[in-house]
């Protein structure tokens, strides 16, 4: 999952940046909000965190701007404000949460999990390519019967795999989604990961689900790689 943070103050985003990374998320930051409202508009985000009080445009402008774009992925708000007319200001400008600081690590981690939840669970089913089942909500993949364990990451990279089964799906599409955009260092690193999944989710199994298209990606066969 990759995530954006629009917050201002520099060391609340450098920590909630390195924890969420360590919990295996991809994680961009943005310090005001003009710029995050041209990243949440370039790039494919499965939640956004936003701050309320920013520079150049506020988390209300940004939320409603986003919303009114047609743009429904989870926006988690966060302010110095506790009023329950500043809450109800940000739930109605079209934020899913709210957290009021200064909030517990933990808490924010299981309301960004919550929201990621519940958004899977309503517009990503479990999905079924053969005799693999891959699970968003849940996180998890089985093989038949079998459950398969896999990082976090290496379950974000079968995910964009699972989700256009049957399609190529090229190097660079796996990077923007699954890794952040400060991230400059080998491309190769996506095979890598394939090469991972495949020694734990085809050879076990004798099958080969994860095919490579030569200059163009991989592709995720629809049958599952079943014989």
């Amino acid at each position: 999952m990759r995530l954006l943070i629009v917050e201002d103050e520099r060391r609340l985003a450098a920590a909630l940046r390195r924890g969420l990374a360590a919990e295996g998320f991809a994680v961009d930051v943005a310090h005001d909000g003009v710029e995050g409202l041209h990243l949440a508009q370039e790039h494919p985000y499965d939640l956004i965190v936003l701050d309320i009080m920013l520079p150049g445009m506020n988390g209300y402008r940004v939320c409603s701007a986003l919303r009114a774009s047609g743009d429904e992925r989870p926006i988690l708000m966060l302010t110095a404000k506790d009023g329950e007319y500043d809450e109800a200001e940000g739930l109605d400008t079209g934020a899913d949460d709210y957290l009021t600081k200064p909030f517990s690590y933990v808490v924010l981690l299981a309301r960004i999990r919550a929201l990621l939840r519940r958004r899977t669970r309503g517009g990503v089913p479990v999905l079924r390519i053969g005799d693999l089942e891959v699970d968003p909500g849940a996180q998890r993949v089985r093989r038949g019967e079998q459950e398969i364990a896999l990082t976090a990451r290496e379950f974000a990279v079968l995910e964009q795999l699972a989700l256009r089964a049957g399609e190529v799906v090229s190097k660079s599409e796996i990077l923007e989604h699954v890794w952040d955009f400060a991230y400059d260092g080998d491309p190769n690193i996506v095979e890598v990961y394939v090469s991972t999944l495949r020694r734990k989710i085809d050879a076990p199994f004798g099958v080969r689900s994860i095919i490579t298209v030569r200059g163009a990606g991989y592709r995720l066969e629809r049958d599952g790689g079943t014989p």
